[in-house]
């Protein structure tokens, strides 16, 4: 079995005290093999066809939104997409292609962060 676009990836499922990473596929993906998560090795093993209910599942630096490319950093790769869905606090990498997907990987968008500032207006401000 392959991972396709639409599955979705547990943490919970077979280590229901990890930080509860949940992750979508996207896109690619012919050459995925593991996940990488709190010390925890994910595979094909802990796809869900839903999200586990569960609490306390810990954010970290890839907010849910955040868009991993495994094309941002390996061109000759198949071009894995995933999306975090939530938790995430513990995530090291993606396994993929021979390659190791970081946390560099992520999207320029950004969810849940607030835009760069733009620069001060100079002209006249105030009531018209």
């Amino acid at each position: 079995m392959a991972i396709r676009k639409g599955d979705i990836l547990d943490e919970r499922k077979r280590f229901p005290d990890s930080c509860g990473l949940v992750v979508k596929f996207v896109g690619g993906g012919e050459g995925f093999q593991k996940l990488l998560c709190c010390g925890h090795e994910l595979t094909e093993e802990d796809l869900v066809p839903d999200i586990l209910p569960s609490r306390g599942r810990k954010k970290g630096a890839l907010l849910p939104g955040a868009m991993l490319e495994e094309k941002r950093q390996f061109g000759d790769s198949c071009g894995l997409r995933v999306m975090v869905i939530d938790g995430g606090a513990g995530f090291q990498g993606i396994d993929c292609c021979g390659h190791t997907i970081t946390a560099r990987a992520v999207n320029s968008l950004k969810f849940g962060q607030p835009r760069e500032e733009s620069p001060i207006p100079t002209g006249p401000a105030g009531q018209a």
